[in-house]
């Protein structure tokens, strides 16, 4: 332990590694099979059935009493959408967040979804966002800092006239869902916790088209744009190496 953040061994890595494996599993399937007039229950049965046919468990399920396998966000929503019977209509964005526990080991991923003729300037959202994942998970490497990361994600969408969501985080994950390091997709060069080989975290920007304040409804589950804008976010579970990184959700 270094500063109350874990370092995982290899036999760990290589759990964490399994279940990420099931989650890209799963996120591949839906790539097939998301479209206009599915509802977000459907894919949340998928994800329910899938997890449980290769021996796993969905970390969510019952996780603070949630009550679903999976988070659905759809548009305007930021995460944490509960999955049920709202429909899917062409030119929807939706982001599929999954956290498989396999064999004790969590895996946690998400990725966006474009529904049938999307509009230029949310596509051009999805694949900011999809670079800010890139550019953070670049910057994970021995010697650079948790504050790197975020400073990386955060000018590349700001640069795009883009808003970084605040209230959520990546965070330290192994054998247990949450744990140390906090990872915000925001922040300055040089700040933070220096990066060790053998910490695991995932890093899961969520980019706002409009503001990025956030209201939670009333189901004290489901975040929203305050303004209502389009939101994004992509995920995948890291840990650094020696001499960089390795994505273990790829």
């Amino acid at each position: 332990m270094v500063s109350n953040i874990p370092i995982m061994d290899a036999s760990q890595i290589e759990g964490i590694r399994r279940a990420g494996l099931v989650n890209r599993e799963m996120l591949d399937m839906l790539s097939e099979r998301i479209e206009a007039g599915i509802t977000t229950e459907q894919i949340d049965q998928w994800v329910h059935e899938h997890t449980l046919s290769v021996g796993g468990r969905p970390a969510t399920l019952g996780y603070k009493g949630y009550p679903k396998s999976t988070c659905t966000s759809v548009n305007e929503v930021v995460c944490h959408g509960i999955p049920g019977e709202r429909l899917l209509a062409d030119g929807d964005i939706v982001n599929v967040d999954v956290t498989t526990i396999l064999n004790g080991f969590y895996g946690d991923s998400s990725r966006m979804f474009l529904v049938g003729n999307v509009n230029a300037e949310a596509r051009k959202l999805v694949e900011v966002t999809r670079e800010c994942l890139e550019l953070g998970i670049a910057q994970v490497k021995p010697g650079n800092t948790i504050g790197d990361i975020g400073a990386a994600i955060q000018a590349h969408a700001e640069g795009h006239g883009f808003s970084v969501v605040r209230d959520f985080v990546g965070h330290g994950i192994g054998q247990k869902f949450h744990q140390e390091p906090q990872v915000p997709h925001f922040g300055r060069k040089g700040q933070g916790e220096p990066l060790l080989p053998g910490m695991v975290f995932t890093i899961e920007p969520m980019i706002n088209q409009g503001d990025w304040r956030v209201k939670i409804l009333d189901d004290d589950w489901t975040a929203v744009t305050r303004d209502g804008s389009l939101s994004a976010q992509f995920e995948h579970t890291v840990v650094v190496t020696t001499d960089g990184v390795d994505v273990l959700t790829a």
